[in-house]
């Protein structure tokens, strides 16, 4: 299936690994030009190799700190123009909320929350101004069924969520669609570490991390190359008329008793 992306200029944060990473490989395999933005410079590096080793369209990378303002803004500065914008980054941890304090629930909420609603402000002038283009911010299923255990990323998520919702009711005036993913557990390295997170409150014993993890729907976590397909298939002209959704990616596990 042709999605009509060949040439389009996309922009996907915290792409240097797991769900980013894939979703980069994705649109360069569609033809896409994709920038990939991340804060370690020599991951992000190896992570840009590989793409320009896979498909023949333009790699580019921005080494930056997106829980920054003044980041985000030099990162806009340097890529004025992007046709897709796909939020990923972010690390917020796991723990209850007496497991958090206040300056590292910030700092999560600064590059996630903060991260994406900044970005999201400053690339719509320009995509309002050419009347195309598509924000895609990858959420997580959290956000739809906030747990203690948590609550940290289950709030910020559902802020996003809702911010997502909100936003792209009112772009499609101007011909800007604005939509949103929701994973649960995806097989990164990120998934382990929140795996250990919830092992270490449940049963004391972080080492117990995959018990965390045994009862998923199909008996696994998600690709993150599924999460990257849907990506893609979202952007393209063939969801055209896909606007302000906040897809579920879950497996059914959310009606599962």
């Amino acid at each position: 299936m042709n999605l009509g992306l060949s040439g389009k200029r996309v922009l996907i944060t915290g792409s240097s690994k797991g769900i980013g990473l894939a979703c980069a490989r994705a649109f360069a395999a569609e033809g896409c030009d994709v920038t990939l933005v991340g804060r370690d410079p020599a991951t992000l590096a190896t992570a840009t190799n590989t793409i320009r080793a896979e498909a023949q369209v333009r790699v580019t990378s921005i080494a930056a700190d997106l829980s920054q303002v003044s980041e985000r803004e030099r990162l806009h500065a340097a890529m004025p123009e992007v046709d897709v914008l796909v939020n990923n980054a972010g690390a917020i941890p796991g723990g209850r909320l007496q497991d958090i304090p206040i300056a590292r629930w910030q700092a999560a909420w600064d590059l996630k929350v903060m991260g994406y609603i900044h970005l999201c402000q400053l690339y719509l002038p320009g995509m309002e101004a050419r009347r195309a283009g598509v924000m895609l911010n990858i959420i997580g299923m959290a956000g739809q069924a906030p747990r203690m255990g948590y609550i940290c990323g289950g709030v910020g998520n559902a802020a996003l969520i809702a911010f997502t919702q909100a936003l792209g009711g009112a772009t499609q005036a101007m011909g800007v669609r604005v939509l949103g993913i929701n994973p649960s557990a995806t097989r990164t390295e990120r998934m382990e570490t929140q795996a250990r997170a919830t092992a270490r409150l449940k049963f004391g014993d972080e080492e117990r991390w995959a018990e965390t993890l045994s009862n998923l729907p199909f008996g696994r976590p998600i690709d993150a190359r599924e999460i990257a397909d849907l990506s893609v298939f979202l952007a393209s002209p063939r969801a055209g008329y896909i606007n302000g959704t906040v897809v579920d990616v879950d497996g059914g596990g959310k009606f599962r008793g």
